[in-house]
C-alpha cells in the first residue's frame, strides 16, 4: 500500500500514530495532555530590512512529528505527481529537487519582472483551512478524524506556526489553488508565474507588462501596485499582498528574484561573492571572520557585527557552488557555442577547495583518519569502538558506557564537498589529495595544525601508488614495513600492517569466521569480479556483517592497526612539543 494510500485509509489515532512512527499514547500525550506552554518556545528574530519575526520553536519530541509528518506529506505529493505525470513546476519553495535557483531560473532574460509578497503567509493559513483542505481536497479526501489530527498537529494559536517543519508543506498544498489560478492569469496574459513560499514572481517579454497583472500607483512613475486582476484572486484566495515589497524590475536595471540576479543567466549577486572572499580571506590570516546581523533598534533597522563560524560559511560556499554549477550543466545541456565556463568555475572553486582544506584539516578540532573508501572507515571505526578500553588516545568511555571519540573518520561525502575536494575514494584521488597538501597549508597564516591527518592505505598494488607520490615528496624509497611514514606538516601516510611478511588488506584483519559470514546463501568475496548470485562485495559485509553485528564481531585482528595510529598521535605531539620548546 502506498503512503497516501495508507493515509486515505487511516480513520483513527492509532492509524496515524503508526503512519507517522509513534506509539498512540505517545502521539496522545503531545496532542492532549501537554500543556500548551510547554509545545512551543516563542522568540523573534530581526528582519534585515527592519521589523521583527515571530518564530515558534516546537519542543523536541513535537519537532519529531511534525519533520514525520512533512516527510510523509511530501512522499504523498512525490506519489501525486508521479501517477498524474505533473511536472510540478509553479511553487519551489520547501520542494524537494526545487530551490531558489530551480525558481528564478524561470525569469531569466525577461524584459519584466514582477514581484509580490504575500503578507503573514503562514499566519492566515489557520486550524479550519488545513483540516478543511485535507478533507476536501479530491487527491487526499481524508478520513475527518485524521485530518483533524493532521491540523492538530500542524497548528499553534489557530495557525501555521514559523518553526514547525511541516509548516512550509502544508503550507504549499493550501495555496496550490492560488497557484492554479494565477497560472491561468498569467498564462492568459502572456506571463510566467512562479511561487517561493510567500514570494510571487510574474515575468514577461511583451513590450509592456500586462495592466491586469501590474498597476501604476496612483499615476506616480516607477511605482507599481498588482493589478486589479491579481489583487482579486489573492484576496479571495484568503491572502493578502505586503504592498511594501511590491517591485517591478526592468531589463535595463538589476532585477533579482528570490535574491538571486536572472538579467542573462541566474547568478550571485556581486555583493555576496565579494562579502565571501572577505570572510574567507580574514579566515585564512587570522582564524576568525565576521558578518553583520540586523538587529532591533529605536531608530529603525540596524546592523551589527559578530563572530561567524565555519559552517555558516560553509553554508554561503555550498550556495555559490549551487548556483555556479547549475550555470555549468545548462551550458552542457544547452551546447551553446562560444568559450567554455570550465575554467571560470574551477577559479571560483579553488576558494571553496582552501576553505574545506582549512576548515577540514589545518584548523581540525581532532585528528583525522582518511581511508581508501567508505567501507574502510565502518571497520575502522566498529573496531575503535569496540576495542576502546585499550586506546584512550583514540576514544574514551564514558561511565554510561557510551564512547566519544578523540578522533575524526573522514566521511566521503555524496555532497559538493567530495566533489570540491576530489575525494571519493580509491588511490587516484588520494595520489592528488597528498601532491597538493603541502602548497595548501602554505596558504593558511591563522593559528591551527593542531592534530595530524592521517591517510590510511591497504599494503597492495592501490596503496603503493599512493606511496609512490610520498616517496617524491620525502625523496626516499619507503620499505612498506615502516608504521607510519611523516609526509609534511601534520599529514601522514599509514599502510595496513604486512601479514607474514607479504601485502595485506584492511578485511584481511578480520577473523576467518567474520570474513566467511554468509548472507543469502551467498558468501563475502573482497575483490571483483565475482559472481553476484554467489557472492556479496564490501558495501554489503560493511553495513550487514560488520556494522550490524559489530558488537559480537571479532576486532582483535585490528589492534596493530589502531597500534599504529596510536603512535602518530603519539609523534606528532612530541613533534609539536619540540617546535614549541625555545
Amino acid at each position: 500500500m502506498s503512503q497516501l494510500q495508507a493515509l486515505k485509509s487511516a480513520s483513527s489515532l492509532h492509524d496515524v500514530a503508526a503512519l507517522l512512527g509513534f506509539k498512540p499514547k505517545a502521539l496522545s500525550y503531545i496532542l492532549y495532555r501537554k500543556a500548551p506552554g510547554a509545545k512551543y518556545k516563542a522568540f523573534t528574530i530581526p528582519k534585515a530590512g527592519g521589523g521583527a519575526r515571530s518564530i515558534q520553536a516546537p519542543s523536541d519530541e513535537l519537532k519529531l512529528l511534525q519533520r514525520r509528518l512533512s516527510d510523509l506529506l511530501q512522499d504523498c505529493v512525490e506519489e501525486l505527481n508521479l501517477d498524474n505525470k505533473w511536472k510540478d513546476g509553479i511553487a519551489h519553495g520547501f520542494k524537494r529537487h526545487r530551490s531558489i535557483v530551480s525558481n528564478a531560473s524561470r525569469h531569466r532574460g525577461k524584459r519584466w519582472v514582477f514581484n509580490v509578497d504575500l503578507e503573514d503567509f503562514f499566519g492566515t493559513i489557520n486550524f479550519g483551512r488545513v483540516r478543511g483542505f485535507f478533507i476536501k481536497n479530491k487527491h487526499f479526501a481524508l478520513d475527518p478524524t485524521t485530518a483533524t489530527i493532521l491540523a492538530q498537529i500542524a497548528c499553534h494559536d489557530n495557525a501555521l506556526p514559523q518553526g514547525s517543519p511541516c509548516s512550509p508543506v502544508i503550507s504549499n498544498l493550501v495555496a496550490h489553488i492560488l497557484d492554479m489560478k494565477l497560472v491561468e492569469l498569467a498564462a492568459a496574459c502572456g506571463c510566467t508565474y512562479t511561487r517561493y513560499a510567500d514570494d510571487l514572481t510574474f515575468s514577461t517579454n511583451l513590450p509592456k507588462i500586462p495592466t491586469e497583472i501590474v498597476a501604476a500607483a496612483g499615476g506616480q512613475a516607477h511605482e507599481w501596485v498588482p493589478g486589479t486582476a491579481l489583487s482579486s484572486i489573492v484576496k479571495k484566495s484568503g491572502y493578502a499582498v505586503n504592498t511594501s515589497k511590491t517591485r517591478l524590475q526592468y531589463r535595463n536595471s538589476r532585477q533579482d528574484v528570490t535574491g538571486l540576479v536572472v538579467n542573462k543567466k541566474v547568478n550571485v549577486r556581486n555583493e555576496y561573492r565579494r562579502t565571501v572572499r572577505s570572510m574567507v580571506h580574514s579566515l585564512f590570516k587570522s582564524g576568525a571572520f565576521y558578518h553583520k546581523v540586523a538587529v532591533a533598534s529605536p531608530t529603525g533597522p540596524a546592523t551589527q557585527k559578530i563572530p561567524g563560524t565555519l559552517p555558516q560559511l560553509h553554508g554561503m560556499f555550498g550556495f555559490i557552488d549551487a548556483v555556479d554549477l547549475h550555470n555549468k550543466r545548462l551550458h552542457q545541456q544547452t551546447n551553446i557555442g562560444g568559450t567554455s565556463p570550465k575554467t571560470q568555475i574551477r577559479l571560483k572553486e579553488s576558494q571553496y577547495r582552501l576553505f574545506l582544506m582549512f576548515g577540514n584539516f589545518y584548523s581540525a578540532q581532532q585528528p583525522t583518519i582518511i581511508c581508501e573508501g567508505k567501507t574502510d572507515s565502518v571497520y575502522l571505526r566498529e573496531a575503535i569502538r569496540r576495542l576502546a578500553a585499550s586506546y584512550p588516545s583514540l576514544v574514551s568511555v564514558a561511565a554510561n558506557n557510551n564512547v566519544d571519540f578523540k578522533v575524526k573518520l573522514f566521511k566521503y561525502p555524496d555532497t559538493s564537498t567530495g566533489r570540491i575536494l576530489g575525494l571519493h575514494g580509491g588511490s587516484g584521488d588520494l595520489k592528488n589529495f597528498i601532491q597538493k597538501y603541502s602548497d595548501d597549508m602554505k596558504k593558511f597564516k591563522a593559528p591551527g595544525l593542531q592534530h595530524p591527518t592521517i591517510v590510511l592505505v591497504d599494503n597492495d598494488t592501490g596503496g603503493h601508488a599512493v606511496g609512490g607520490v610520498v616517496s617524491t615528496i620525502i625523496k626516499k624509497p619507503i620499505s612498506w614495513q615502516e608504521p607510519f611514514i611523516h609526509v609534511t606538516r601534520n599529514l601522514y601516510l599509514m599502510a595496513t600492517p604486512l601479514i607474514g611478511g607479504k601485502q595485506s588488506a584492511i578485511e584481511d584483519f578480520f577473523s576467518p569466521a567474520t570474513l566467511n559470514t554468509p548472507l543469502s546463501g551467498k558468501t563475502f568475496q573482497k575483490d571483483p569480479p565475482f559472481d553476484p548470485s554467489k557472492h556479496y562485495g564490501k558495501a554489503i559485509f560493511s553495513e550487514e556483517v560488520v556494522k550490524k553485528n559489530a558488537a559480537t564481531v571479532d576486532f582483535t585482528g585490528f589492534k596493530p592497526i589502531l597500534d599504529n595510529l596510536a603512535a602518530i598521535l603519539a609523534d606528532y605531539a612530541t613533534k609539536q612539543h619540540a617546535q614549541a620548546t625555545p
